[in-house]
Order: C-alpha cells, then sequence, then structure tokens
C-alpha cells in the first residue's frame, strides 16, 4: 500500500507539473504573459539550493522530496523559455534585485558554512516573498488576472508531493506551498467578489510570480 502510495504521488506531481509548463510556455509564445527573467532566475537559485541542501540534510534520494525535485525542472525550463521567447524589455525592478541578491547570500552562505537545514529554511523564506508582488498587485487593483486554474493545480501538486515525502525539510517545502497559495487564492477570490465582479481575468501583461 506504502509503494501505491509512492507512485501515485510521484505520478501525478510529475503530470500536474509538466501540464502547467505547457500552458505557461503556451502563454508566453503567444506574449499572452511578459515574466520578468530576473525574478526566475531568482526562482532558479532557489529550487536549486532547496533540493541541494535538502539531499545534504539526510539520507535521502530526489524521489524522496518529489515536489522540491520537479520544481528544478519546472522553474529551469521556464527560465530557458523566457529566455527564448520572452519579452527582453521587460525591466528588472527593486524587488526582483532584492530577491536574487538574497537567493545568491544565502548560496554564498551555505557554500562556506555547510549548514544545510538552516539554508533550507532561509531559502524557504525567500520563496515566501516572491508572493509579495501578486499580492499587491491584487489588492492596488482590485482586479484579478490571475488563473484559479492554474493555481489551484500548483497547490494540489505539493498536497500530493506529501504522501511520498520523506523528512521535515520535504514536508515543509510542501506545505510551505500550501499554505501560500490557498491564501493567494482566497485572496483571489476575495478580490472577484469584492472588486468589479466575475470574469475579469483579463490579459494585462503582467505575470504572476508562480512557483512555491
Amino acid at each position: 500500500m506504502e509503494t501505491l502510495l509512492k507512485t501515485f504521488s510521484i505520478g501525478s506531481v510529475c503530470l500536474i507539473t509538466i501540464l502547467l509548463m505547457i500552458r505557461f510556455i503556451r502563454q508566453l509564445v503567444r506574449k499572452e504573459i511578459r515574466p520578468a527573467l530576473a525574478m526566475w532566475v531568482m526562482f532558479s537559485i532557489a529550487v536549486i539550493m532547496n533540493i541541494v541542501t535538502y539531499l545534504h540534510s539526510g539520507n535521502f534520494g530526489l524521489l524522496d522530496n518529489i515536489m522540491g525535485a520537479v520544481d528544478v525542472i519546472y522553474v529551469l525550463t521556464i527560465t530557458i523559455a523566457i529566455v527564448i521567447w520572452g519579452d527582453h524589455s521587460t525591466k528588472i525592478n527593486r524587488f526582483d534585485l532584492f530577491c536574487l541578491i538574497l537567493a545568491a547570500l544565502i548560496a554564498v552562505f551555505w557554500i562556506f558554512t555547510q549548514k544545510h537545514v538552516l539554508s533550507n529554511i532561509f531559502i524557504q523564506s525567500v520563496l515566501v516573498l516572491a508572493y509579495l508582488p501578486v499580492v499587491k498587485r491584487l489588492i492596488t487593483t482590485r482586479e484579478n488576472s490571475e488563473s484559479f486554474l492554474i493555481w489551484t493545480g500548483m497547490m494540489i501538486a505539493p498536497a500530493l508531493s506529501l504522501l511520498s515525502s520523506k523528512g521535515i525539510l520535504a514536508t515543509i517545502y510542501s506545505v510551505r506551498a500550501i499554505i501560500c497559495i490557498a491564501l493567494l487564492l482566497s485572496l483571489m477570490a476575495w478580490v472577484e467578489v469584492r472588486g468589479n465582479g466575475a470574469g475579469l481575468n483579463k490579459k494585462t501583461g503582467e505575470v504572476s510570480v508562480g512557483k512555491k
């Protein structure tokens, strides 16, 4: 039974992530979204640091933290796609630069101290901060330009990954994503009700920060 649950967990997480990745790239190619390259570079550093510190924190393999493992593939693929098809006129804002520098400093901290657990927790904090631009835009504009379908899929994936996760850091990674996305979905729903009503999923040219 345990093996069956683990297989289901790994397979479903991989499938959901692939579908989300295809949809993202499709929107990117069609110029429906304009993601900031700097932010996704920061994500790349963060998810790589997350899985590296996780693997060094104990006797774990990639499948023991399937959400963290597939996020590396997802984020790196999206980053490369932005380089190829993205709008290179998108400017780096102060928040992008702040998160990028913070992620880089955590990487340097880990290299010199080898404090795997502490570095991993720091990375989790950066990934929480990454939601702030979307939250700010929703509150400021009172318009929801985010997809309930995509964000719901991004919340289901880490929930399913808990069936196969091993170790406290893998659990923290998935639970952090679930809580952050659940709060974001609640805010999106609130904006739909209290803002200008339903049907406001417009193509604003802005991108959600979207991973985890």
